[in-house]
């Protein structure tokens, strides 16, 4: 069993609580799913989110879809001028056999613009 990171990101429409918990769920579901993965997979997650999302912490998103005894960490992201406003991303690392090639990483809504080379 190897130890692999799979990235992922989501942009949000406004800064509300709501959406930003919303966003973050269909992106931890969607990593999960698309890697079929268990939470007992996941060793951790940190979370970023850009300095424009301020209403919630995006952890408690996966500590309410389970994640209750995965260690999960939420930092901001670094101001860049010309940055995609309004986005969560997140870089898990899971216990897997699967090759790293084979990992698919997430990016929904906007977000695919972050990289248009792996984006699904």
């Amino acid at each position: 069993m190897a130890v692999r990171a799979i990235r992922g990101a989501v942009q949000v429409d406004a800064d509300e609580r709501d959406q930003v918990l919303e966003a973050t769920v269909e992106l931890v579901s969607e990593v999960m799913r698309r890697n079929a993965l268990r939470t007992d997979d996941v060793i951790s997650v940190l979370f970023t989110a850009t300095p424009d999302l301020t209403s919630e912490f995006p952890a408690l998103a996966a500590r309410k879809i389970g994640f209750t005894d995965v260690p999960l960490m939420c930092a901001a992201e670094i101001a860049v001028p010309h940055a995609l406003p309004r986005v969560v991303r997140l870089m898990a690392h899971v216990e897997t056999d699967r090759p790293r090639a084979e990992l698919q990483h997430v990016y929904l809504r906007g977000a695919q613009a972050l990289r248009l080379d792996i984006a699904q």
